[in-house]
């Protein structure tokens, strides 16, 4: 992902409502039964359909049901706790409290050394083709990235969004079309300087480790990487081996890689979910990964880069879920005693997809994976523009920045 600084002026363009006669929403809150604390981006599905959200940091969710759905079941899903299954016709639209309940590990001892961790990271490779399948894949997602100036908000930008997903035998990248989006910024919060992210939509597909892991451990996976078995535990009735992996220390001031863990099923060894960030301790190395333009005399530096991968299974086969990328960065202008701190943030959530066993056709329209999505997208000050679309609820943070933005933005349409 890249960073791009530029000057900009914000321009307004309002967008009417859409029809919401064909669906119904469902709002609530997933909690931990024991603690009552939230579950974040816990998986909520329509059974029987690829429909399906995710939980927001605050445990909130909001999904939209088609009418010819509504007699079915919503299934919550949580790494580490039992599924839940309820009723769509128990639910209220708004609301609604579902207790998960933490599975006791009664797991039986599991002793993997470290060549075994070694082993198991290749046969996840090995496994993809069974464990994906190795057809194109449709999908609908709903995208947002945010740019805040230490805790304050300047730019909320979400999207549907259409991607043709390749198979990972493919050398073909993921293609991307903006269905539908907004955004609502406020670049007076910047004071001399403007933000903008270059490719946060296609790193947010980058980071899909099964489709392209060379993307994230190179070709020389175990040169570069020491992998450990960490603990094993359990979804639903499935066990799951956590293993971690760390940049392996290096005589030479190595190149900014990654560390984190793997969560990967005992028995088809397919990873279901990864968490992981960069190392930062170069400040220098890993500045320039992600700064694209910048005023020559401006120091700009990542303190903190982390990651997340999902996958949710429907048919024996899993298919990417969810992305999720946070950047904490410092900046700094030439001789200034004090810096400024920033934070992006970007995730992609699967809503809905299909299987693709036809060659797809190549469209050459489809956005560039160096697209700058504040620039394709306009401000909108519309509440209910998403319609029948589902996206991820908004944190009440965000929410109540875009409503100062939209106010702000809603005044001066009408003095124009």
């Amino acid at each position: 992902m890249l960073l791009f600084i530029i000057q900009s002026d914000a321009q307004i363009n309002p967008i009417n409502n859409n029809d919401s006669s064909s669906f119904k929403y469902f709002k609530g809150t997933i909690l931990d039964s024991k603690s009552k604390n939230e579950l974040t981006f816990a998986s909520i599905t329509v059974s029987g359909s690829n429909i399906s959200t995710i939980s927001n940091s605050e445990g909130d969710f909001l999904i939209k049901i088609p009418i010819d759905k509504q007699d079915g079941s919503l299934i919550i899903s949580y790494l580490g706790y039992k599924d839940k299954t309820i009723s769509i016709k128990d639910l209220t639209q708004e609301k609604n409290i579902v207790y998960l309940e933490p599975i006791k590990n009664l797991l039986k001892e599991v002793v993997v050394n470290a060549m075994d961790a070694n082993k198991l990271f290749s046969n996840v490779l090995n496994n993809r083709s069974k464990n994906y399948g190795d057809s194109s894949i449709k999908m609908v997602g709903f995208y947002r990235e945010s740019i805040k100036k230490r805790r304050t908000y300047v730019s909320v930008l979400e999207s549907i969004v259409d991607i043709e997903k390749m198979p990972f035998s493919s050398a073909v990248q993921d293609q991307v079309d903006i269905l539908k989006g907004r955004k609502n910024v406020d670049y007076s919060k910047l004071d001399t300087i403007n933000f903008k992210l270059e490719g946060g939509l296609y790193t947010a597909l980058f980071i899909d480790i099964i489709k392209e892991p060379i993307n994230i451990f190179s070709e020389k996976v175990f040169d570069l990487y020491n992998f450990r078995f960490e603990d094993i535990t359990q979804i639903n009735d499935k066990q799951v081996f956590i293993i971690s992996f760390k940049q392996k220390p290096a005589l030479e001031d190595p190149d900014p890689l990654y560390s984190g863990k793997l969560f990967i099923d005992t028995k088809s060894l397919a990873i279901i979910s990864a968490t992981f960030q960069l190392n930062v301790e170069n400040r220098i190395k890993a500045g320039l990964i992600f700064t694209r333009k910048k005023p020559k005399d401006l120091v700009l530096y990542p303190t903190e880069v982390s990651y997340q991968v999902d996958y949710r299974q429907q048919n024996n086969k899993w298919v990417f879920s969810y992305s999720r990328g946070d950047i904490t960065f410092k900046l700094n202008w030439d001789k200034w005693i004090f810096n400024t701190s920033y934070n992006t943030t970007f995730e992609l959530v699967n809503t809905n997809w299909e299987n693709q066993y036809n060659q797809m056709q190549m469209n050459t329209q489809k956005l560039s994976p160096n697209v700058i999505m504040s620039d394709r997208i306009p401000n909108a000050v519309d509440v209910d523009f998403w319609g029948q679309y589902n996206i991820i609820e908004p944190e009440k943070s965000i929410e109540t920045a875009i409503k100062k933005i939209q106010r702000k933005n809603l005044k001066e349409i009408l003095l124009q």
